[in-house]
C-alpha cells in the first residue's frame, strides 16, 4: 500500500479524533455553550406547575413559589444524563453553602424527561440537594424555559424574574467562578 492510501484510510479515523477532543473540551469547560442566549432572562418566568417526586420528601413546585421573594436556582436533570452525574458534587456543594443558605437562597431540581422511579433512583443513589423538586416528564415546562439539554441551571429573582441561565454541565471553576457571581448579583 502507498503512502497515499495509508493517509486516505487513516483520514476519518484523524477527523473523529479531532471530533470528540473538541466534544469532549466543550463538555468539560462549558465552552461557549454555557453563554448561550437567552431570551428570557431580564423577563418574569413562564406559568407551570410541577408534579411531585413520589418518596422524594421534597415539595413540588410552580411559578408561584419562584415568586416568594427568595432566590431560588432551578437545575434541570435527569437520571439518564451522565454529564448530571458529573455535576451532581457541586450542587451538593452548593446546598450546603451557609452564606446562600443563610440569605435564603433554595435549589429545586426540575426532572427533565424522566421516569419518576428512576430521579428518585438517581437522588438516592448520588443524594438529593433539592429543597424543592418536581417532575416533568413531558418536558413541556423545559421548553417553556427554554431548556436546550440537560443538565442546565437557572437562578430566578425573588420576584420570579430570569437572572441568569447555565447551559452544561457545572465544574468546581463554573460554581465559584459563574454560578455563586450569578446568585450574588440576583441577592441584590
Amino acid at each position: 500500500m502507498t503512502q497515499k492510501r495509508r493517509f486516505i484510510f487513516l483520514l476519518p479515523l484523524v477527523g473523529f479524533l479531532a471530533l470528540a477532543a473538541l466534544f469532549f473540551v466543550q463538555l468539560k469547560g462549558g465552552g461557549n455553550s454555557a453563554r448561550l442566549p437567552s431570551p428570557l432572562v431580564g423577563k418574569p418566568i413562564p406559568a407551570f406547575t410541577l408534579a411531585e417526586l413520589p418518596g422524594a420528601q421534597r415539595p413540588a413546585f410552580s411559578d408561584a413559589d419562584l415568586r416568594l421573594g427568595k432566590v431560588t436556582v432551578v437545575n434541570v436533570f435527569a437520571s439518564w444524563c451522565v454529564p448530571c452525574r458529573d455535576e451532581h458534587p457541586m450542587l451538593m456543594e452548593l446546598s450546603k453553602t451557609e452564606t446562600l443558605a443563610k440569605a435564603g437562597v433554595r435549589l429545586a431540581g426540575l426532572a427533565y424527561k424522566d421516569e419518576p422511579a428512576k430521579s428518585l433512583g438517581f437522588l438516592t443513589q448520588y443524594g438529593n440537594p433539592y429543597a424543592l423538586i418536581g417532575v416533568d416528564r413531558s418536558g413541556r415546562t423545559g421548553i417553556d424555559w427554554g431548556v436546550y439539554g440537560v443538565p442546565e441551571t437557572f437562578v430566578v429573582k425573588g420576584d420570579g424574574t430570569l437572572a441568569y441561565k447555565f447551559v452544561g454541565p457545572l465544574s468546581q471553576e463554573s460554581l465559584r467562578n459563574v454560578l455563586i457571581p450569578e446568585i450574588e448579583k440576583a441577592l441584590r
